[in-house]
């Protein structure tokens, strides 16, 4: 078994060789909690829990940090637009983007720093470039100081860039600075500023830059040399550049792995606030239920670009609610006799199957999500067969089974299609929802602009077979039936009406 996941830096895959045999440390960019999390968020969010579950499931220990930047200009200005005390602001966002991950059933990180909390060790991680030559007060008495980039020969490594490529580093005023492009690790305090936002330090009080947040943290909770850096592709430059840069220049060999998920548009451009096209995610969790947004996230491979629309949702929506109804239906069938429902936060430890072997290979290589999609719904065809077999429903699986042998398949394929569904954090009987896989389809009709299409068309046609019924036309009834099948839908009769899925 290899993992092999692409690496921005070598601009290729590479596999997954861990720093401890057996363990994989993972530091995941987090939210800096200016304001409400937009659905960009999210998709990093999902991207890296799912990677922290496939692992988990080969049988890794993962120790998976996300950080919360609580502390930088943009929270200090939105706090004044907002009326609160920044630090009362940062925490009020803090818990909005809380809430938003659990919604979409990320699972909690095995640790989440705060920025604030680290100061000292930000202050340390200043001090050793200061010392090696690397960084330097400003000389303008601001108490700034600053990466020198001309001094790392790797800078730009990361990117694959050459310093006279690169974009100013607008992050403090440029005359204490000895190259436009030097970008700053410790900002002095400036009299506009609260002093509660200051800490006091060598070079006088102030507050860390970003970058330096983020390598101070990291190898506090990882190491010196830890095995996986990811975040949006956005963090890439200048971001994880200036990580990479300091952290190398310091002494540390910093993540073997750099990983970038894709970025979203909407309507054809790239989402974000300058364009006012941001779509915020408490916004979709009125509108559509949260696992069938996490299922459209998990639609495109998590390295490229996701367009984003209400109607793409809707669209993935039928496919979900095709793969959880079976779920459902094939959980009633077999009632006592059903699986144990799969748990990641246990490492998998109890189930009763492995997921099927092209799932796996699709998983192994770089997360190719959509092709595991593919084996999920192979092995919910068939399960569908041996579940109208059970049920006693027509067309069902080779009548040469005995009943026992098909309850016996229907539950292995049950306990294969919930496992991979739970890797891909999608699974409708995880209790972290809060809600059966009748209740998405309820809501989703109700949430639905027009409602499902698919399900109109059966209505309508589910409506006239039932009026043949009554009718004792029993001939236009079969035939309404093998109209529905032939065009891939099996109706279900049922004490409450009907049902259906497609074959």
């Amino acid at each position: 078994m290899t993992i092999r996941l692409h690496s921005t830096a070598a601009r290729d895959l590479v596999p997954l060789t861990p720093v401890i045999d057996g363990q994989v440390g993972i530091y995941v960019c987090g939210a800096t909690v200016q304001g409400a999390p937009h659905i960009g968020h999210m998709r990093s969010a999902v991207v890296f829990d799912q990677l922290r579950r496939w692992l988990t499931y080969r049988g890794y220990r993962v120790t998976l940090v996300r950080n919360v930047t609580d502390i930088d200009d943009k929270i200090l200005s939105k706090s004044v637009e907002e009326g609160r005390e920044w630090w009362a602001h940062a925490y009020h966002y803090e818990q909005v983007f809380t809430a938003a991950y659990s919604a979409m059933n990320v699972l909690p990180p095995t640790y989440e720093p705060r920025a604030t909390g680290h100061i000292t060790e930000m202050v340390e991680l200043i001090a050793r470039l200061v010392a090696a030559g690397h960084a330097y007060p400003a000389e303008d008495g601001s108490g700034d100081v600053y990466f020198d980039v001309r001094s790392w020969p790797d800078y730009g490594a990361l990117t694959h860039q050459s310093i006279d490529d690169m974009s100013d580093a607008a992050d403090a005023d440029p005359r204490g600075k000895r190259d436009i492009r030097d970008f700053a690790l410790w900002k002095g305090h400036k009299e506009t500023e609260p002093v509660t936002a200051s800490w006091p330090s060598p070079w006088g009080r102030g507050r860390p830059g970003w970058h330096i947040e983020c390598s101070a943290m990291s190898t506090k909770y990882l190491g010196a040399r830890f095995d996986i850096h990811g975040g949006g592709l956005d963090l890439r430059f200048p971001h994880h550049e200036n990580e990479l840069a300091q952290s190398t220049a310091a002494g540390d060999g910093f993540a073997d792995i750099w990983m970038h998920s894709g970025l979203l548009n909407v309507g054809g451009d790239k989402m974000s606030k300058s364009l006012g096209n941001s779509v915020f995610a408490h916004e979709l969790l009125e509108r559509f239920p949260a696992s069938v947004l996490r299922y459209f996230l998990s639609t495109a491979h998590y390295r490229s670009v996701l367009e984003f629309s209400p109607e793409l949702v809707e669209r993935q929506r039928a496919a979900y609610d095709r793969v959880s109804g079976f779920v459902e239906r094939a959980r009633e069938a077999l009632g006592a006799d059903a699986p144990p429902v799969p748990v990641a936060a246990h490492g998998y430890a109890e189930r009763t199957v492995d997921v099927p072997e092209d799932f796996a290979t699709a998983m192994d290589e770089d997360l190719s999500i959509p092709r595991a999609l593919a084996s999920v719904f192979s092995t919910v065809k068939d399960g569908s067969k041996l579940l109208r077999r059970v049920t006693g429903g027509a067309g069902g699986a080779d009548g040469t089974l005995t009943a026992a042998e098909a309850r016996s398949g229907l539950a292995r394929a049950l306990a294969q299609v919930e496992l991979m569904l739970d890797v891909l954090g999608v699974n409708p009987s995880d209790p972290a929802w809060g809600r059966t896989a009748a209740d998405e389809q309820a809501s989703g009709a109700e949430a639905g602009q027009g409602g499902d299409v698919v399900a109109a068309l059966v209505d309508l046609l589910a409506a006239r077979r039932a009026e043949a019924k009554a009718n004792r036309d029993y001939q236009t009834a079969d035939a309404i039936r093998d109209q529905l099948r032939s065009a891939g839908v099996l109706l279900e009769d049922t004490p409450d009406g009907y049902r259906f899925d497609l074959a």
